[in-house]
């Protein structure tokens, strides 16, 4: 039986692109075309220059990077400027491929926008990225090209994904509002020409790092269309994007890459042209790592066909991409209409960027004066205040004029970027927004200084300098400066090491130990080790980083280890030195001192973007760091009257009595929390995911969040903190809930004295159903700000074909006849008002398995994993002995027949009423040559009516059945 293999496999970094190694100037031609007219229609522009363009051009132009065309006045095009939260990087040339980071304006991480649960105010910040991209774009148009490559619409399922600081949130509404806000910033205003071309990323069903580009995301139907879907579908119906990019995963079986969806499902949601393209490397990952095709033209011509109009891959060499199509163009894989229809998307696109219009369209005057305007630094700080969310407030918060504070903690005075974030141009830490405050502030990082001690020898692990070849070795016999160690515990056990004498961070790599990075930051984060505290109270050091280990050393894991020359290096577990950790001075009785003589303490904790999680890597879990927790605990002990801020990328566990949560939010994050914590904003963020609390959850790898129970929308478990979550400084009172026709009213108003953001929600539940139903679900939302006393009525439309669900049964969407709870909130945990809708509509009736059903139609399964029909549409069940589907509420005749597939043969029983129930019939299925290879099974079953089971004996697939009467 094949199963999608979960072995540790590397794969290139998500959307590398890379520019052209010259940079072409502006290539002019000796005539006007009629392309070149802005006056006519875009098909026919469009049209007039496809038929202009030779085989090899356009081959050319389904390449990340594309070369000039001098004789028709084309210039050269790059693809893909990464823009999640502000202009971030794009790649050049310079004595080699190397990533150029911008230094534009930071906003919040993508999780904290969707945070604001403010679209408008979403919106804005998308206009001034994609106006920065434009001043980038006016600088060097051959490195910052105008596809941007944002926003992320892929949910957040699991807050265990390492990418989870790049979406929005795990509810498919909110999702889809703020990326359609943020796509219609980035392309701007003008009905027809684009400011930037946003590609959604990463189509479909991705949030794992894990074995990404071979891990398959079993997706039932239900769960496809009404939750994985949705939220790509807003932004592509709204025309706030020109297109999707594929992910690394496999949907069902098969690779993303060659998912049939992306050029019929995902282009049937508008009636503007699409622009889609791959992640990086992905069309290569289709021979070199997923081994689903033989050969790269075969794997190339499928790519096309699937509906990707771009391939990100060969950095700027675009010559392996026209061998292999014309190879495939060669061998009737494609013909060249596909590639025609492909390159008249890329066309569209570009002529909408004014790529081919004498003055370049009414964005191209857009210059590097915006790039980190004063006026975007004021949005930056805005955004950041209004994404903060307050968890917890014991009355501390907002702090009185105090005439001292202490300001502790590993990000006090520190901001971190993220890898999808460009460089600071400047940093307001928290510490720097307090001092503006506060006449007095002492401050402390709260960290361990520890030496470690190698038992055997005596001797320390001493750091011997700062380049790559400096290897760190046991040298002193007492600590000195060389020999000790800042310890910063993130989450997850995973910390980092700074040495105090050079002040860089202990790294490991196939090579040795040193200390040659001052930070961090790069794509292979090798600067991550866990302390694992053993029996008799000494440590191993497991190296935690991001490379893997298993594929240099054949090791599951590495450990620091002495060589018998005293070397130090890694080594498997067996092998691993044991250490003693002294501590050499305790940074966190030091801030607990200081936060004793303070008036107030500030606590700023929390996760690192490149520690413990991020892409490519998953968490194990969501624990902060010990050494993190314990600073609280100190420095609460020391003084009541703390506030603990915590900087997180995603969910974590912790609790405070007030406890302030933001992402990393950017240049401004010190004077948005200093606006936070005195009360200037009156805090209205709103968590957009669950923080779970515990930390033994489902598998990562589960995607059916019926069974698994995970969101808001199926969980059934009291969560730390709620989906929709966030407190105030002031009151808010809800009355007289109305249902009139599509509007939903209700009246809300501040009972409180300090003016305050309220973000008011909408759910419903429906009662009854043929079909699983989630808990609660949302409906709409609005963040409304209201005066002391001040009341407003907030309206909402719900429409009937809102509360249409999936009918996998007859493959379609259906409103039931059904009552529906309506509910609204300041949290899904916090419904103020409720009321009941009566629907009417069908009954859905009982499945008739007499007609050919889909095995994928099932209603419940359980040990069976979905899988291709074919290489090019389809899916099918596929099972192994003990697998089982169930069809219920059916009714059914006595002639089955089964269009199945097995290489070596195999069976499946039809039971009644539950797997283990009565015998119906034993289907003998044989072999039939291969997994795509499909005969018919037949038998005798005796009518009936009820639930159905399809009991799998062996290993096979089941593609359809009927059981006729």
């Amino acid at each position: 039986m094949r199963k999608v293999p979960l072995s540790a496999a590397l794969t290139l970094a998500a959307s590398l692109l890379i520019a052209p190694a010259a940079s072409p100037a502006p290539a002019q031609a000796a005539e006007t075309f009629p392309f070149q007219n802005p006056a006519l229609p875009l098909e026919q522009r469009v049209s007039d220059l496809l038929g202009r363009l030779t085989l090899d051009e356009k081959l050319s132009l389904l390449h990340q990077s594309q070369p000039a065309i001098p004789r028709l006045g084309i210039g050269y095009h790059k693809n893909g400027t990464e823009a999640l939260h502000g202009v971030a990087w794009s790649n050049h040339r310079d004595d080699g491929w190397s990533q150029k980071f911008a230094s534009g304006t930071v906003f919040p991480q993508a999780v904290g926008l969707a945070s604001t649960w403010d679209p408008e105010l979403v919106k804005r910040i998308g206009s001034a990225v994609g106006d920065e991209a434009r001043g980038y774009n006016a600088t060097d148009p051959v490195l910052w090209g105008l596809q941007v490559w944002a926003p992320v619409v892929d949910l957040l399922r699991d807050p265990r994904a390492g990418r989870n600081e790049e979406g929005y949130s795990e509810d498919p509404l909110l999702t889809g509002a703020m990326a359609t806000a943020y796509g219609k910033g980035l392309q701007g205003d003008d009905p027809f020409y684009l400011k930037t071309a946003p590609v959604l990323k990463h189509y479909l069903a991705y949030n794992n790092e894990t074995d990404r580009s071979l891990t398959s995301s079993n997706l039932t139907p239900k769960l496809k269309h009404e939750y994985y879907e949705p939220a790509f579908k807003a932004p592509i119906a709204a025309d706030a994007a020109t297109g999707v990019m594929a992910s690394y995963n496999l949907v069902n079986g098969r690779p993303n890459h060659v998912n049939p969806d992306l050029d019929t499902v995902v282009r049937s949601w508008t009636g503007k042209t699409l622009y889609n393209v791959s992640d990086a490397w992905g069309p290569h990952a289709l021979t070199d790592l997923e081994r689903y095709y033989d050969d790269k033209p075969e794997a190339f011509a499928a790519v096309l066909k699937a509906g990707l109009d771009g391939f990100t891959i060969d950095d700027g060499d675009g010559g392996p991409l026209a061998t292999h199509l014309k190879a495939a163009l060669d061998q009737g894989r494609i013909t060249e209409a596909d590639v025609d229809r492909a390159v008249s998307r890329v066309l569209s696109i570009r002529t909408r960027l004014g790529h081919f219009d004498p003055d370049g369209g009414p964005y191209k005057k857009i210059g590097a004066e915006v790039i980190n305007s004063a006026a975007h630094k004021r949005l930056n700080r805005e955004a950041a205040g209004k994404a903060a969310v307050l968890l917890k407030n014991s009355g501390v918060l907002p702090l009185s004029a105090p005439k001292s504070a202490a300001v502790v903690g590993p990000l006090a005075g520190k901001l971190y970027r993220d890898w999808y974030s460009g460089r600071l141009p400047y940093q307001v830490t928290p510490l720097d927004g307090i001092k503006e405050r506060v006449p007095e502030v002492t401050t402390a990082e709260g960290l361990e200084r520890i030496a470690l001690k190698h038992v055997e020898s005596g001797k320390y692990l001493t750091a011997t300098g700062t380049g790559p070849d400096d290897n760190a070795a046991l040298i002193d016999t007492a600590p000195t400066a060389a020999s000790q160690w800042d310890l910063t515990d993130w989450t997850g056990g995973v910390s980092t090491l700074r040495n105090a004498g050079n002040g860089r961070l202990l790294g490991g790599d196939w090579r040795s130990l040193d200390t040659d990075d001052a930070e961090p930051d790069g794509w292979y984060v090798s600067q991550q080790f866990a302390l694992e505290k053993q029996q008799d109270g000494s440590y191993l050091i497991r190296y935690a980083g991001y490379e893997t280990v298993e594929s240099w050393f054949g090791l599951p894991d590495a450990y620091v280890g002495v060589t018998p020359e005293g070397a130090l290096g890694l080594v498997p577990k067996a092998q691993a030195a044991t250490f003693a950790k002294e501590v050499v001075s305790d940074g966190i009785a030091q801030a607990a001192a200081q936060a004793k003589q303070a008036q107030v303490a500030v606590v700023v904790v929390g996760s690192h973007p490149f520690v413990a999680g991020r892409e490519f890597h998953d968490r194990d879990t969501l624990r902060l760091g010990e050494g993190q927790l314990r600073l609280i605990e100190a420095v609460r002990k020391a003084n009541p009257k703390t506030v603990v801020v915590l900087e997180t990328s995603y969910p974590v566990i912790v609790d405070a009595p007030t406890l302030l949560w933001t992402t990393h939010a950017g240049a401004e994050t010190g004077h948005a929390l200093a606006d936070v914590l005195f009360g200037d904003v009156n805090p209205g963020g709103r968590l957009t995911q669950t923080w779970p609390a515990r930390d033994d959850l489902p598998d990562l790898l589960d995607y059916d969040l019926v069974k698994t129970g995970m969101t808001y929308l199926y969980g059934k478990e009291k969560p730390l903190y709620a989906f929709g979550h966030g407190l105030s400084y002031t009151t808010f009172g809800y009355q007289g809930l109305r249902v009139q026709g599509e509007q939903v009213s209700v009246r809300v108003t501040n009972t409180g004295k300090v003016t305050g953001d309220e973000v008011v929600q909408l759910y419903t539940h429906q009662r009854d159903s043929r079909f699983a139903q989630p808990v609660k679900q949302l409906r709409g939302f609005q963040r409304v700000t209201l005066k002391p006393g001040e009341s407003r009525t907030v309206t909402f439309r719900l429409k009937k074909s809102d509360l249409a669900v999936w009918d996998h049964t007859r493959n379609t969407w259906v409103v039931e006849n059904a009552t529906h709870d309506v509910l609204v909130g300041s949290a899904s945990d916090r419904i103020r008002q409720s009321t009941t809708l009566r629907v009417s509509g069908e009954t859905v009736p009982v499945r008739d398995l007499t007609t050919t059903t889909r095995a994928m139609d099932f209603d419940d399964y359980r040990g069976v994993v979905f899988a291709d029909e074919s290489k090019v549409s389809g899916e099918v069940v596929e099972g192994s002995a003990g697998d089982w589907l169930a069809f219920t509420r059916a009714s059914w005749g006595g002639r089955l027949t089964a269009s199945v597939a097995s290489a070596g043969g195999g069976s499946f029983e039809v039971r009644r009423g539950s797997p283990k129930g009565a015998l119906l019939a034993t289907v003998e299925v044989p072999a039939t040559g291969g997994i795509y290879a499909y005969g018919t099974a037949t038998a005798t079953v005796r009518p009936g009516k009820g639930d159905l089971y399809l009991v799998f004996k062996g290993d096979l697939r089941i593609k359809d059945f009927a059981v006729a009467r």
